[in-house]
Parts: structure tokens; sequence; C-alpha cells
């Protein structure tokens, strides 16, 4: 879907009303807890707004808890004798496991330009994980924060994930927030971790694009590089940051594709376009091939470059709203869809004329995207939670997502850690809950 039809989705999410649940004593204390980042900052343009996992409609929607219902939160937890009602339906149920202490607060000096990070502050150790989705693959809720759709990240032993206001390290043992920095803006993009470092795009308008890059355990910011984008960036950009084998990043610059040294934070080539505005961008593995996407009105055009910079193929679709490209050994992958609906396609060897349907996809102003990790391709949505060979993009394991009362759930973003689990943005609607979901995926996902 295109960025009009995006903001449409966003809109009727919003003002959709949505049934209320039912707020117990530890959702309260954990609320209070966890979000005390600072009072919510507005949100600036977006050219490819990502709709966060809020429900502003319920109850007690959103991030904006009134100071009168934190302060009772704080009073119910300190004398509170009461037996507690269960949040949980006869579709979650609570496992009694415990996940772990608070870490200690932490704050390094900044200046304006460059925000300090903050250490995760909790006087109340969140609730244990909690089993959803009938408990496919395992799926439990560790983490009950509403970050943005499709912003979730792993490397190393930690999870990246934003919402409208901060960028978060989390620990995925626990679900606590380890280091938390603000953001000045909402970021549009999926990090991308390059070495020791988070990246995201932070501004995507114009002619300049501006990515941030932040210390991968610290969250200090450690980059702030500006791109020029020639002839303006495409408004239907969607997959506009990629890193390459080569150590560098690759950026769609409007009419041409800009490659970064992260080292020093400086544009080193650019491959000039001439069918027109990059929307979208993936590196091969090896770095043989690179993927770029072109969008229009009514279709999207593929190119192929190969290592040194020529045009090696060319393919279209019929789409106007293509994008998300991920490059694998066995081609590219990409979304597409119309109006409440979006989905991912596998091109193998870059060829969209032999492309095909991956997954069912998402529906109702959810997004879906693959990704690449833990060695399989995942493709999550609404209806299904695949992982596929990043050879042949046929699938090699799947599961149906199941509904809650009648309403959608949702994984995606998903990402995979050493430790053998994959994690993945979730929200329920029908339930009010959303927040990182840790899942134990079939060997066959696992196997390399």
């Amino acid at each position: 879907m295109n960025t009009e039809e995006r903001q449409l989705a966003e809109m009727l999410h919003r003002v959709t009303p949505e049934p209320p649940r039912r707020v117990t004593v530890e959702d309260i204390a954990y609320r209070v807890a966890s979000e005390g980042h600072g009072p919510a900052r507005s949100r600036g343009r977006e050219p490819r707004p990502r709709r966060g996992f809020s429900f502003g409609s319920g109850s007690f929607g959103g991030r904006r808890w009134a100071p009168a219902l934190a302060a009772l939160g704080v009073i119910a937890v300190a004398g509170a004798s009461a037996a507690i009602a269960s949040v949980a339906t006869s579709h979650h149920g609570q496992t009694p496991t415990a996940n772990g202490t608070p870490t200690a607060s932490a704050s390094l000096s900044g200046s304006p330009s460059s925000p300090s990070p903050t250490g995760s502050v909790s006087s109340v150790p969140p609730a244990g994980p909690l089993r959803v989705a009938d408990g496919m693959w395992g799926a439990e809720l560790i983490n009950r924060q509403p970050y943005d759709q499709l912003s979730l990240t792993g490397s190393g032993d930690s999870l990246y994930a934003f919402d409208d206001r901060s960028l978060d390290r989390i620990d995925p043992a626990t679900g606590n927030v380890l280091k938390s920095v603000p953001l000045p803006t909402r970021a549009l993009e999926q990090p991308v971790v390059l070495g020791n470092t988070v990246w995201i795009v932070q501004s995507y308008q114009g002619a300049e694009i501006r990515l941030r890059g932040y210390d991968a355990r610290t969250l200090a910011q450690t980059a702030s590089v500006l791109v020029p984008a020639i002839g303006g960036v495409a408004r239907s950009g969607a997959g506009v940051l990629a890193a390459g084998p080569d150590g560098k990043l690759y950026v769609a610059a409007g009419r041409a594709i800009a490659v970064v040294n992260p080292a020093s934070g400086q544009v080193t080539d650019k491959i000039f376009l001439t069918a027109g505005l990059s929307s979208s961008i993936a590196v091969a593995p090896d770095g043989s091939k690179l993927y770029v996407g072109i969008g229009s009105a009514s279709s999207f055009r593929l190119l192929t470059y190969d290592a040194a910079g020529r045009v090696a193929g060319s393919s279209t679709m019929e789409s106007g709203s293509a994008g998300n490209l991920v490059a694998t050994s066995g081609g590219v992958w990409g979304t597409t869809g119309s109006g409440m609906s979006e989905w991912v396609w596998f091109a193998p060897g870059g060829d969209l004329g032999s492309s095909f349907r991956v997954g069912e996809g998402a529906g109702g102003g959810l997004f879906t995207m693959p990704t690449v990790s833990g060695g399989a391709v995942w493709i999550g949505g609404s209806h299904d939670l695949i992982c596929a060979s990043p050879a042949t993009g046929k699938a090699l394991a799947r599961t149906v997502i199941p509904a809650d009362h009648s309403i959608v759930e949702y994984f995606g973003s998903v990402t995979v850690l050493g430790n053998g689990h994959a994690y993945a943005l979730y929200s329920d609607e029908h339930a009010q809950l959303s927040g990182i979901a840790q899942l134990t995926p079939p060997q066959a996902c696992l196997g390399g």
C-alpha cells in the first residue's frame, strides 16, 4: 500500500471504537513503572507512517495515562489487599514465571543534538511472560510496550525497537528495557544494526535524508549523517536503508543510490538512476547484486545492478505500492498490496516475471514485511506466520495465527537471536495487548 493508503488505514484505526478491557493493579503498576520516559512529543510529518500498537480509543487508551490514574496505581500497589482480577481471558493464560529484577537507573550526559540514553527505571518488576495466541510456537508476551509496527530488530544478545518517543534496547531474557534514548522525531524504518551501531532513518523528505547512529550497548548517539537526495525522495519509499556485507550503508536517495561509509559518515559513492526515483533497496548477502525498486502510481520496477554498478536485469509488476526489499541467496523479496491489505512476494534471481506470493499477509491496516534472520526468511501478519527458505522462497514451516474472539492477532518484524528463540512484535486488539513476543519455532526454521 502507498503513503496515502497507509495514512488512511492509520486514521481509520484511530477513530474506530474498540472494546474496553479490565485494567488490573498489575497493569497500572507496570505502566507507571515502565513508561516514565517523559511527556509525549508531537509527531512530525511522516512520509511513510507506521502505525504503532496503541489502543487510544479504549477506556485507558494510548500512552497518555492521566496523572490521577498513575497516582492511583502507586497507591494500589502499596496497599491493596483484595484479590486482583486477571487480565487474561480463556485465550490468554498467565505463566507464573518471574521476569527478572528491574535494572538500575543510568544516565549519560549529552547535548540537545545528541540525546542522552537513560536506563530502565522500574520500581516493580513487570509481570511474567503471558501465553498468547493459544501458545502457537510457544508464543509468550515478554514485554508490553506498544512499539511501532515493523520497528523490531535484534543483534547479539539484545533486541531493539522504537515508538514515537524513544529507541529502546531490550533484554530478551526478561523483556526489560535496558537502555532508552529519546528520539527528536519518530523514526521511519526498521533499525539496521551494522557492527556496533544501530542505524535509523530519522527523516526522509524533500531533498535530504537524515540517518542517525547509536551505540549498540549504551544507545549514545555516535553519528548523524545527512544524505542529499537527487531529485527529491520517492513518496512511496519503504525499505530505503540497507547494510551491505562490505560494511557500508546503502540509501535510496532519489535518482541515485548513495553509499555511506559509517565510520566517517561520508557519502563515498553514488549509483545514478535514469528510470525514476528509488523507493527501496536491498544488497545480496555476498555483495554481488544490488536491487533497487522504483515505484510509480501503477507499477513497480525492479532493477538489478552487478558489483560494478552496471544494470544486470530489469523487470516490472503491476503494483504501485511495492517495496520493503530484502535480498537473499536465491533472489529478492518485497511487499505489495492495495487498500487494507499487504502481502509478501519472492522473485527468484530478481525476476518479477517469476515472482510468487508467500503467505497470506495482513489486512485491516496492519503491515507485513519479510525479514532475514537466523538463516531463514520470516513473514508475519494477521493470518499466518511462516519461515521460508532464502534460496527457494518455499515455506519451511508455517502456523496459523489464531483470532481472539473473532478479532485478529498479529505477529510481525521477526528476528532470531543466538539463544534459539525468535521474537516478534505482537498485538491483540480484543485483549488490548501489545508488545514483544518470544517464540520457539520448529527446528526446520533454524537449520541455517
